[in-house]
């Protein structure tokens, strides 16, 4: 992963180029903050976020919150569970990342998001 200025993120798919975009799925875009990497010293993309937040703690977001971001329109779907490729990272990094790792979203607008563009919540969820 490699931080860029913007993406283009793709409605009902997820961010252009992606591997991980997939249509009508609910993990179309993955939100980790930056808080969370620094307390547990790794830098942004290194557990394979699509986007690194920054003041916003995104592991108390919940199921149905709707996020302005950019251009684009974002609904928090579900928590994402570490999964063994955490462990390729940093050996017991599942378990340190158990109710940390973010939480992944469907896009219901696309558009572009830049560097810096304020996340901004649209709806209280479910």
């Amino acid at each position: 992963m490699e931080e860029i200025e913007e993406a283009r993120v793709i409605e009902n798919a997820g961010l252009e180029g992606c591997a991980h975009a997939r249509p009508d799925s609910d993990r179309q875009v993955l939100l980790v903050d930056r808080e969370t990497l620094e307390a547990m010293e790794l830098r942004p993309g290194v557990i394979r976020e699509n986007i690194t937040t920054d003041g916003i703690n995104v592991n108390s977001l919940t199921r149905g919150q709707d996020l302005r971001i950019g251009e684009t329109l974002l609904r928090v779907s579900m928590v994402c569970h570490p999964c063994d490729q955490m462990e390729k990272i940093r050996p017991g990094l599942r378990r340190e990342l158990h109710g940390r790792r973010g939480m992944l979203c469907r896009v219901l607008e696309g558009g572009v998001i830049r560097r810096g563009d304020a996340i901004e919540r649209i709806s209280t969820a479910e």
